[in-house]
């Protein structure tokens, strides 16, 4: 694994209904029905709609043996109608639909968080070395019957984590940390090697970017210490719609993909599951172009932690970049062209006015040539001198902090794409790297042949945000719709956007059922939660305050709950 030159890490292959993972094949890319899994025709026409915009492997949920049962009906129409793409039941809670699924599905998923241990209560419980133990065995005896059963019917196996749905055992010992969702599945991972099972595919996913990237780099660090080379599911779990989430997405799923990591992937928004498709495809392939480059001569700064990397120490310029500062935005816009709350720090006709020495440099410049023109009040804007975007601006900061050198720098991106898509996939990727890496004191994103330059600017924003740098609006969790959601998840996003968007201090959740959403808006302030068919539960953090809301009422009553605790602001 290496931030400066692009190698896929070595997997083994993975056989999932005819679709083969792992670093000897292509990035696979899929995504997830959110029909009703009994509605057997739907189902089957969603899957032919995925399949066609270019989806590899489909998933169904599964919430019982009758549905999982229809995954197999599902597919036996699939293959009637001469499409053969994969079915994946997704599991939670449910041991029995997991065996009813091996025998009639592509590939299992289910959840070390609530697969053996009982369901989460949020509660702090102890346990002792012996009853710890004792759990763990407990943990090998469940399993080695589902490993038979996927072994007898060629039945891959995906062991998918999720931030904020780990069990109350593994909170016990490792908190609701990036380190307790490595411990979930590496305790599995332990049996299926035990058991010469090794059709697996790993996830860990989060809503939280830094967290997700975290937790696969533990991960990858943990296998690799105990000679496991099993192939990863990338996803960032309810990274919302529209031009968020394919930020967000681009942000976590590009910088792991930028390391080499990553042999299957899925886009998740809040949208039809199609819409998944193309942005995925974009991301592989934008990630992909990177193979064979020129190499790129790079050594990492003395006490850089790749697993938990911390921002390059900066010198503070004029109170405005640097140091303590959040990574700042310049712009090459006219103030007429922004339309949002968020204005660029800098316009790029202005910086010679600025009173600050911006230097312009290629990424390949000689560091000690590139020392005599710094002053105590410059600020480096360094261009990628690579196909590796990434890769070649790491290597120049790293050189930087290894010389010493402690001038601010802004990460400048140029690109000739004149989509709209293609522009949120790439300056995700390249840009959202360098801020989660801690390698940027800001960003310049530039798209010249763009017909809205304003949009430029909310993208550079949203991309800072997803990184966790710098909050610049409120941040909406918002689940994939899946064949659990309780209600219309487009629209009703849309609503709870409209009345809270003005809170930019909070992180508002909105998720379409209690399976998983409780847990999985893990870092959320607020809650709104499908319950039961147009019923809504409301929660402050993890804790339920309201039950069964109607939905009509649901959103007044959130807002008086924000109100009741003090964080409620006027637009």
């Amino acid at each position: 694994m290496s931030i400066f030159n692009y190698k896929r890490r070595p997997t083994v292959g993975v056989n999932v209904g005819g679709v083969m993972l792992g670093s000897g094949y292509p990035v696979r890319v899929q995504s997830m029905t959110n029909t009703n899994t009994d509605d057997i025709d739907a189902s089957v026409a969603q899957c032919l709609r995925i399949a066609q915009a270019g989806g590899e492997i489909v998933r169904l949920t599964a919430q019982g043996v009758r549905e999982a049962e229809s995954i197999g009906l599902v597919r036996q129409q699939l293959r009637q109608q001469g499409c053969n793409v994969p079915l994946v039941a997704d599991i939670h809670f449910n041991p029995k639909a997991a065996y009813a699924a091996a025998q009639v599905t592509d590939k299992v998923r289910i959840n070390p968080g609530n697969f053996v241990d009982p369901a989460r209560t949020f509660k702090s419980l102890t346990y002792t070395d012996e009853e710890y133990a004792a759990e763990l065995q407990h943990l090998h005896d469940t399993l080695i019957p589902f490993i038979n059963l996927c072994k007898a019917h060629h039945t891959a196996v995906r062991l998918g984590v999720n931030h904020g749905s780990l069990s109350d055992r593994i909170m016990s010992r490792y908190g609701n940390t990036a380190a307790g969702m490595v411990e979930s599945v590496m305790e599995f991972l332990r049996v299926f090697v035990e058991q010469h099972f090794l059709d697996v595919v790993i996830s860990m996913k989060a809503s939280n970017v830094v967290v997700m990237v975290e937790a696969v780099r533990r991960l990858v660090a943990a296998m690799d210490a105990e000679d496991m080379h099993f192939p990863l599911h990338l996803g960032v779990t309810e990274a919302g719609f529209g031009e968020d989430g394919r930020v967000k997405s681009a942000v976590g799923i590009g910088c792991l993909m930028a390391e080499g990591l990553g042999d299957t992937i899925r886009v998740s928004l809040s949208e039809a599951p199609e819409a998944e498709i193309p942005v995925a495809q974009k991301l592989v392939q934008y990630i992909a172009s990177r193979e064979g480059h020129a190499p790129i001569e790079g050594t990492l700064a003395e006490g850089y932690d790749p697993l938990l990397p911390r921002r390059r120490v900066t010198t503070e310029v004029q109170g405005k970049i640097g140091g303590k500062h959040v990574p700042v935005v310049i712009a090459s816009c006219k103030p007429s062209d922004i339309k949002g709350a968020a204005k660029p720090d800098f316009y790029s006709d202005q910086l010679a006015q600025s009173g600050i020495n911006f230097i312009q440099v290629k990424a390949d410049v000689p560091i000690d040539s590139l020392r005599n023109q710094l002053t105590a009040g410059s600020v480096i804007v360094v261009e990628p001198a690579n196909v590796n975007v990434t890769g070649s601006l790491q290597a120049f900061t790293h050189a930087l902090s290894r010389a010493g050198i402690t001038t601010p720098v802004i990460a400048h991106v140029c690109y000739p794409d004149d989509d709209a898509e293609w522009l949120q996939v790439k300056a995700g990727a390249d840009l959202g790297t360098l801020l989660l890496n801690g390698q940027a004191d800001g960003i310049w994103l530039e798209a010249p042949n763009y017909s809205d330059q304003g949009r430029l600017v909310s993208w550079a924003f949203a991309t800072l945000q997803a990184a966790r740098v710098r909050m610049s609006k409120t941040e909406f969790i918002s689940c994939p719709s899946c064949g659990r959601t309780m209600f219309d998840l487009m629209t009703t996003v849309e609503k709870v956007k409209a009345a809270t968007a003005h809170l930019t201090h909070l992180k508002i959740g909105v998720m379409g059922c209690v399976v998983n959403g409780p847990g999985e808006m893990a870092d959320a302030d607020y809650g709104y939660v499908g319950a039961a068919r147009h019923k809504i539960s409301l929660y402050k953090g993890k804790e339920c305050i309201e039950k069964n809301i109607p939905e009509a009422e649901a959103i007044p009553r959130l807002i008086a709950l924000i109100k009741q605790n003090g964080d409620w602001r006027d637009p």
